[in-house]
């Protein structure tokens, strides 16, 4: 089983991204949220799942690992499929999505291509109360502002330059794994994960 891949994003489609991983090319179906997160020649950490029918053998990545927990929560549901439950997640992120759940909010839930309002209900009916909110809001996949000071500061300083808060965040990530930087990040560290950071988005233009 394959439950993440590390390496350099060869190319963008409209639905996939093909990621390089020791000289192997990984086609990857992913949410359009994520798809826009990335660029060709990026360093890339992404959660995936690998999904085998009579047809084919599919991965299916995540940027996040709630994404991913949602992904899979919502194949749980009779009728779901992968492509239904990628769908949802490129209608709305895993927090919102959560949400629409557990307040019964079908018309949120129905505008996913593919679903439908009968789709929607049967989610409704059979996740609320299931989904911990605690485990898909944003903040539990990156660094809190209140527990990482020193990441949000780097994060803020990438998006005045025009980077999405997702992508650099990411960057931020990286950057402290690739360098062995403990986190949360020191002041001392700031500017050499910002220095770092910039690099690596620089050569994914």
């Amino acid at each position: 089983m394959i439950s993440t891949l590390t390496g350099r994003v060869e190319s963008v489609e409209a639905s996939s991204a093909v990621i390089e991983v020791h000289g192997v090319g990984y086609e990857v179906r992913m949410a359009a949220a994520d798809l826009a997160a990335l660029h060709a020649g990026q360093e890339t950490h992404v959660f995936t799942s690998l999904t085998i029918s009579q047809d084919a053998v599919t991965l299916f990545g995540f940027l996040s690992p709630a994404s991913k927990r949602m992904f899979l929560q919502l194949q749980k549901v009779s009728g779901i499929g992968p492509k239904v439950a990628l769908s949802l997640l490129s209608t709305l992120p895993p927090d919102r999505l959560a949400k629409a759940v557990a307040d019964g909010d079908t018309a949120a839930l129905s505008k996913a291509p593919g679903l439908g309002k009968k789709g929607a209900q049967k989610i409704i009916l059979e996740l609320a109360g299931r989904i911990d909110l605690d485990q898909i809001r944003p903040e539990a996949d990156g660094p809190s502002e209140s527990r990482d000071p020193g990441a949000k500061q780097v994060i803020e300083g990438l998006v005045s330059l025009g980077w999405r808060p997702q992508t650099a965040e990411e960057a931020v990530r990286q950057a402290c794994d690739a360098a062995s930087i403990a986190t949360p990040i020191s002041a001392e560290d700031v500017p050499r994960v910002l220095k770092l950071a910039l690099s690596s988005l620089d050569r994914g233009r």
